[in-house]
């Protein structure tokens, strides 16, 4: 979630407009199920129509309507599926931002990303309302490297790091881990990457609150609903063609037609199913551009170590990622000079050859506790001795758009 702000570009915002010339007429996708819907009959104009209005499209919404539109959001609309969020990628995840990315053009949407979080309550705020507090606990993320390759890649991606301009990275030495971190193991470790500023978490829910209320406040229009058509003015030489209008299924079952200028996919995990509706794959069109993301199920574990025993219990733990890739992190508000909450966070990807798309959304329901049994927890005590007493309070599962 690091780049979010910026527009997570590379994977999940994408313009489905082309200023190119028809060479065919009008050709229009329709839902598979549209027996079962009604027809199209209202209809509605809009410059901008934005698809996924978690913070990647909210973002958008609130950037183009504040930078380019001298504050006037009402050409814009933002279609999100699930209004009450309850299902949301965003606000089902462990909320971080970071700067330690590999791609430099990652670490400078960071950089920025970093920037708004910290003004938030600045850029957000609208008046007669309350202030918006995205709650940015600066706490950092620490990568650890247990071998000489993964060592060499982590000198490697701090040199990118600094060549973006980012210049709260530091490299640790595992006698200066121990120093910095007491509670932490480094037996097996030989670098650590500690990001002292910029990087932590926030409380996705509260962005989401606050992006929408200003969003509002601009003009711009929220529709509860998901594109199950499009209208493109035929293809080009590249198999493309300008989206003329889409049909947003409304309430279960009526159907807008949006004619628009332009449409932002800002839909994550399901970016690739809405590129499908935008390029009438319907009709027997192939994507020019096939975007290869999938949803994938991600889980989350809350627990509470005893903070009264012998071993040292974290009072607050940056996002440690482990060379398993297992990650922890401190939960709620923290503090240098308090107690220890014996709060955390953690969770971990599945092995590869587990990893796959999901199809039902009802997986979501529960979490994974054969990870925690089998693959968490030993990572975590290995890790963190003290971590040998906790307990799991609870667990929920949420999308990650995976190529």
């Amino acid at each position: 979630m690091g780049a979010m702000i910026a527009g997570r570009v590379s994977r999940n915002l994408h313009l489905a407009s082309s200023s190119r010339r028809p060479s065919s007429g009008p050709t229009i996708a329709r839902p598979s199920s549209s027996s079962s819907l009604s027809s199209s009959s209202a209809a509605a104009v809009v410059d901008t129509l934005i698809i996924g209005g978690g913070p990647v499209g909210l973002s958008a919404a609130y950037h183009l309507a504040s930078r380019y539109r001298d504050g006037d959001g009402s050409g814009i609309a933002v279609v999100e599926r699930d209004p009450t969020y309850a299902r949301s990628s965003a606000t089902l995840s462990a909320g971080g931002i970071r700067q330690q990315f590999s791609l430099k053009e990652n670490v400078e949407m960071t950089l920025y990303g970093r920037d708004f979080l910290r003004q938030a309550h600045d850029l957000l705020r609208v008046e007669g309302d309350d202030e918006v507090d995205v709650q940015f606990q600066e706490h950092g993320y620490l990568f650890l490297a247990a071998t000489e390759a993964g060592r060499e890649q982590m000198i490697r991606n701090d040199q990118t790091q600094r060549s973006a301009g980012c210049a709260d990275i530091v490299l640790l030495e595992p006698a200066e881990l121990g120093r910095r971190f007491p509670w932490l193991n480094t037996s097996d470790v030989v670098l650590g990457s500690y990001g002292e500023r910029g990087e932590g978490w926030f409380d996705p829910w509260a962005l989401i609150r606050g992006l929408k209320n200003k969003c509002r406040s601009l003009g711009v229009r929220f529709v509860g609903g998901r594109p199950v058509a499009s209208e493109r003015d035929g293809p080009d030489s590249n198999g493309g063609g300008r989206v003329l209008s889409v049909d947003v299924l409304e309430g279960g079952r009526d159907v807008v037609r949006y004619k628009v200028d332009r449409v932002v996919n800002a839909a994550g995990a399901h970016c690739n199913e809405v590129m499908e509706v935008l390029a009438n794959k319907g009709g027997g069109r192939d994507l020019a551009h096939p975007i290869p993301v999938e949803p994938r199920k991600r889980c989350i574990f809350f627990i509470h170590c005893n903070p009264r025993q012998e071993y040292t219990v974290p009072k607050i733990a940056p996002l440690t990622i482990c060379p398993s890739g297992v990650y922890f992190r401190s939960e709620g508000s923290v503090s240098a000079d308090g107690e220890p909450t014996g709060n955390f966070l953690c969770g971990v990807s599945p092995r590869q050859d587990a990893d796959r798309a999901i199809v039902d959304m009802d997986e979501l329901d529960y979490a994974d506790h054969q990870l925690w049994d089998d693959v968490i927890w030993p990572a975590l005590y290995h890790r963190v001795p003290a971590f040998g007493e906790v307990k799991v309070k609870s667990s929920w599962a949420g999308l990650y758009e995976c190529e």
